[in-house]
């Protein structure tokens, strides 16, 4: 995309705010000295646009400097046209404001015939201004959705945060259980060889007592045993 381009597509979404804003200067009465700031703001950045378009067209070969031409005086009739329904609205406020009835400032038929255009390219002016019309409505519509994805993305950020929060403590959890588990086994073990060495112990005794009785009877048995023989 040439800078001319991008030029015209910056021009264009300014030329789709500053018309949003005018039609809401008639509606939003506590926003007016806000919204009269940024159209103002706005006029002034697409003048500028409107030069920078023009110091790039004078670098474009004939036939495109031509063609050029042509939508830079279409540009330039929108923004003189968006101007004089500015400063219309303004002056119509103003007088509603104070009390009093305003007739229109100007007719566009006139206004169109005051700044010498053609009948096509003040048809190109009017096709131009639909485009842009839809091209705000788009905007508009650009804007909701994005509010709305936001909205969704942070209801989405704060359910990951519920999730994680409610994994960390399945995890420590986990960890405490595992620790009790380690625990139990130690004390399973210690147990088990605590009663592996109680069973060798009576195992001793009960061999001991054996061998003891077997001593005793023999010594009981053999004298007896060694008289009778005599």
């Amino acid at each position: 995309m040439s800078l001319l381009e991008q030029y015209e597509q910056q021009y264009a979404a300014l030329i789709a705010e500053i018309t949003a804003h005018i039609g809401r200067l008639q509606q939003n009465a506590s926003e007016r000295s806000e919204l009269c700031s940024k159209i103002d703001a706005s006029l002034s950045e697409a003048q500028e646009l409107l030069e920078q378009m023009g110091l790039e067209v004078r670098e474009l070969n004939p036939a495109q400097r031509s063609s050029f031409n042509g939508k830079l005086q279409v540009a330039q009739a929108e923004l003189k046209r968006l101007q004089v329904e500015y400063k219309q609205t303004k002056d119509k406020l103003r007088a509603q404001a104070n009390g009093f009835t305003t007739l229109d400032l100007a007719d566009s038929g006139s206004y169109y015939e005051d700044v010498g255009i053609s009948n096509d390219q003040r048809q190109r002016l009017l096709d131009n201004s639909e485009r842009i019309e839809r091209t705000g409505n788009r905007l508009t519509e650009g804007y909701r959705v994005a509010v709305e994805t936001e909205a969704l993305g942070a209801q989405v950020l704060n359910d990951l945060h519920h999730q994680r929060e409610t994994l960390q403590g399945a995890r420590a959890r986990l960890r405490e259980t595992n620790a009790d588990i380690g625990r139990a086994s130690r004390t399973l073990n210690t147990m088990m060889l605590r009663a592996l060495r109680e069973k060798v112990v009576l195992y001793g005794v009960g061999v001991c007592f054996v061998v003891a009785v077997g001593v005793s009877l023999y010594l009981t048995f053999a004298p007896s045993s060694s008289a009778a023989t005599s």
